[in-house]
């Protein structure tokens, strides 16, 4: 059965077309008919499509790892986090499209392979966005956002009119984000983080409030055209695709340098850490998660808490975590800055607390195998600064991989299907 993420609060009053079970709209908008099938089989399944838009944020993530590299200080911190979520939200709202049209229809086929090249312009333009392609990639940011949100309008027009209105006023707040967005693109790199991160600021919370437009209403999450394991599918794949991130940054890193016994150590630490992380999101997480959304009364609501905005935080937690591998590949024996222990270990910190908060989302557990990592992280922060970079990764390692051991050794107990945990 499928869900919708957004309709609308108020009830429409427009007849349904005969012999359909949606209501027809007026002449503006495709003749026809783009939306996912309801055959179960077609209606879940993630096509190749997807994952060819996918393919984009594995050098984007890249770029934003770099990124965080070389500018780690508090302004490039913060600039960090704008970047991710920049490139999580294009992810998100393209993955909610998908989920409503079938990408195996040549329209949407082809709109997916013009966003594919737009979001190939944002990522080259990542590394130096705080910088001297501030503008390209604010244009192509705008682009792409308006550009894939007009459409789906068009398309939704004759067949959904409620999923219409709530594109129409999801394309109307991102055009007034995109005003910022713009804006700091022209203007010297001082005044851009604060405009954009207003820009992310006015996008997150339209949002959260329902995207309300003066004469449409807003939009809550409702129960209507949403997959819940499509969408379940489409962020384990991001996670694997993070995670293939990370190890491209650490492989990166290790082949430009000699061949030493610490830096062996560290990459052996990094793929400890990477491994630990995909047992912790897909030895039972990730199918925690699938059936929540299936069985859930409210699928568009938990979603939105779930998918769109904790996962953000799974997210930067694995880019985090590939800045510090490659910290610890550069410096395994120098002196650990603030900057640096901030890197290694709190790219596992996000990712646990990113995690906890799913699981407790999508099952209500408050795991103490989660909450006791993030505490020994914590308590670890203040102390790295005495111990060599390679030692704090194998702290971090050895964390992650203790709450991954916790956590199937609970699951077996409670006498969980190997064949359920992924």
């Amino acid at each position: 059965m499928r869900h919708t993420g957004w309709v609308n609060a108020t009830p429409s009053t427009v007849p349904s077309a005969p012999g359909t079970g949606r209501r027809p709209a007026g002449r503006l908008g495709l003749r026809r008919n783009l939306l996912r099938p309801d055959r179960s089989d077609q209606a879940d399944r993630v096509t190749f499509i997807e994952l060819f838009f996918d393919l984009i944020f594995v050098f984007a993530l890249t770029q934003l790892s770099n990124h965080l590299y070389e500018n780690q200080s508090w302004q490039g911190a913060a600039e960090s986090v704008v970047l991710v979520l920049a490139l999580w939200w294009i992810w998100v709202h393209t993955t909610w499209v998908t989920n409503v049209l079938d990408p195996a229809r040549l329209p949407v086929r082809g709109v997916v392979i013009g966003l594919s090249l737009i979001g190939l312009v944002v990522s080259v333009s990542i590394f130096e966005s705080f910088g001297d392609r501030g503008l390209i990639f604010a244009v192509a940011y705008v682009t792409l956002q308006l550009g894939r949100t007009a459409f789906m309008a068009l398309a939704l027009a004759r067949h959904d009119p409620a999923l219409f209105r709530a594109f129409v006023r999801i394309f109307v707040w991102l055009a007034v984000a995109g005003l910022f967005w713009i804006l700091g693109g022209l203007l010297p790199a001082d005044y851009r983080l604060l405009l954009w991160a207003s820009a992310l600021g006015i996008e997150f919370v339209s949002a959260s409030l329902g995207f309300p437009v003066p004469g449409l209403g807003r939009a809550t999450p409702g129960n209507g055209e949403l997959s819940g394991p499509h969408i379940a599918e489409r962020s384990a794949l991001f996670v694997i695709i993070a995670l293939g991130e990370s190890f491209l940054v650490t492989g990166f890193a290790f082949v430009d340098q000699d061949v030493s016994v610490p830096g062996v150590l560290g990459l052996l630490l990094a793929f400890v850490s990477g491994a630990a992380m995909w047992w912790l999101y897909f030895d039972h997480g990730e199918h925690a998660g699938s059936k929540a959304l299936t069985e859930a009364a409210n699928p568009g609501r938990l979603a939105r808490l779930a998918y769109t905005y904790v996962h953000a935080l799974i997210i930067a937690g694995v880019v985090l975590t590939s800045v510090g591998d490659k910290e610890i590949l550069a410096h395994p024996d120098g002196p650990v800055t603030f900057s640096t222990a901030v890197a290694i270990t709190g790219g596992p910190l996000l990712y646990l607390l990113g995690l906890a908060l799913f699981r407790f989302l999508v099952a209500g557990e408050v795991l103490v195998s989660h909450l006791s990592g993030i505490a020994v992280l914590l308590l670890a922060l203040p102390l790295a600064s005495a111990l060599p970079p390679l030692a704090v990764g194998a702290a971090g390692a050895f964390v992650l991989a203790t709450v991954a051991c916790w956590d199937t050794i609970v699951r077996v107990r409670n006498g969980t299907a190997e064949e359920k945990a992924g």
